[in-house]
């Protein structure tokens, strides 16, 4: 998770004294703080604490610290914006000289956007049910559908009619008739595989 970043000065110029880099204005952040304390000219015992709201929502790990001149201390803030619904307030306090010398920084943690749990599902691609063979649509699941075998039927018996029919009569307009019923059967048969 990335972090916010503070860095307050210590002893710079002056024994005991403490600056904050840029400006005054507060810290808003909904991820965890890390103040940096960068020593300066003498070796410094520096003291953080939380006041106000901030502390029931964030820790440190430790409040005492010792900074060495030239050295960068890196002081943890955990934030936990999982428990908060609307923004918190507090003061981040930074002190040394046995308290003779404090810096306030004002922070404010907004609530962090929401967590979404991704399921390792996600990453599969989905798996529809597969199409229905023509086989499968003619004859059903459980076995062939009353209407298909009733249309097959039917397509059967007028096959063999028309066929009898041409065969019996013969002629031209008898082949025709014929014809037009196996084009009307092949054609519902088309009509049911689809």
């Amino acid at each position: 998770m990335p972090e916010t970043e503070v860095t307050v000065h210590v002893n710079r110029g002056v024994s005991d004294s403490l600056e904050v880099d840029g400006d005054d204005g507060p810290i808003e952040t909904s991820e965890s703080i890390v103040v940096r304390l960068h020593g300066h000219e003498s070796p410094a015992h520096v003291h953080c604490r939380l006041d106000g709201d901030l502390e029931r929502i964030a820790s440190l790990e430790t409040p005492n610290y010792y900074v060495e001149p030239g050295d960068v201390t890196a002081v943890p803030i955990a934030v936990d914006t999982d428990s908060i619904a609307e923004s918190v307030d507090g003061h981040l306090e930074v002190l040394t000289g046995y308290g003779s010398e404090a810096v306030s920084i004002p922070v404010t943690v907004t609530p962090g956007p929401p967590d979404i749990d991704v399921d390792e599902s996600l990453a599969e691609p989905s798996r529809s049910e597969p199409e229905p063979t023509a086989l499968d649509r003619l004859t059903g699941v459980g076995g062939p559908e009353p209407a298909t075998v009733a249309v097959v039927a039917l397509g059967v018996v007028s096959l063999g009619i028309g066929t009898t029919m041409a065969a019996t009569i013969g002629g031209p307009a008898a082949t025709i008739g014929a014809g037009i019923v196996v084009v009307g059967f092949v054609v519902a048969l088309s009509l049911l595989l689809r």
